[in-house]
């Protein structure tokens, strides 16, 4: 099911999303069924070209994130995607080794924890290129809502949840908007507490519009949006 991009069936979804804020959702997506095994196709075919394309860049970005600071090169952490299954997310290490011990698990602007080299693969959203693998594997798409933590998907409410009824996405209109949500972080004397009261429900608001506005053309805009945005910044 997860290969072709199919919903499940509403019966099969887990008990504690089956509230009627994500009904809604769900059968707004049921009738887009043709539409999301096209996406799945173009994530599995995109994802599997790119890597090979971009096989030379993952070996330059290795060597120079080897050489900047000690630690692995591929960061992993747990995160939460469609149907509230957890997984691995991989990224290029942009943070010291057990960066998790101190601090919060988001990062603010002028983050200490941020390495050299991870400043500008941050910027430059480098750091991102490893989960083409997650795509490939099922875990994540190109477009959908960013996958978050464990302790953060706890403060979903009801028609949060929708969003799970997707896989999570490496871009979304919500990562658009809050590209700078590091620096709108460091201006708060508690990250935790207002990302999860301010930011996150501003975020989810137009993460669970997407449900609704899914289409392929819709997908596209969305990444073109993103390159466009990473380069201007």
């Amino acid at each position: 099911m997860r290969f072709f991009g199919l919903l499940i069936d509403w019966e099969d979804l887990p008990l504690y999303m089956r509230n009627q804020s994500v009904r809604m959702h769900f059968y707004s997506l049921k009738n887009k069924q043709i539409e999301l095994i096209l996406k799945r196709c173009f994530d599995i075919l995109f994802a599997f070209f790119s890597l090979i394309i971009l096989s030379p860049v993952f070996l330059l970005l290795s060597i120079i994130i080897k050489l900047d600071s000690n630690g692995g090169i591929i960061f992993r952490q747990i995160r939460v995607t469609q149907y509230g299954r957890e997984f691995r997310i991989y990224k290029f290490r942009t943070m010291v080794v057990n960066s998790e011990q101190f601090g919060s698990q988001v990062t603010i602007n002028n983050d200490i924890r941020i390495t050299r080299v991870g400043r500008f693969l941050r910027k430059s959203r480098l750091d991102e290129l490893p989960q083409l693998v997650n795509i490939l594997l099922g875990d994540m798409s190109f477009v959908g809502t960013r996958p978050e933590v464990v302790k953060y998907v706890s403060h979903y409410t009801d028609e949060m949840l929708s969003t799970l009824l997707l896989p999570a996405g490496v871009t979304s209109r919500a990562s658009i908007e809050y590209k700078d949500e590091d620096k709108l972080l460091s201006e708060t004397s508690n990250v935790d507490d207002t990302y999860i009261k301010v930011i996150l429900p501003h975020k989810m608001k137009i993460n669970m519009k997407y449900t609704y506005t899914f289409s392929l053309i819709e997908d596209l805009r969305i990444m073109l949006r993103t390159v466009i945005a990473v380069t201007r910044k």
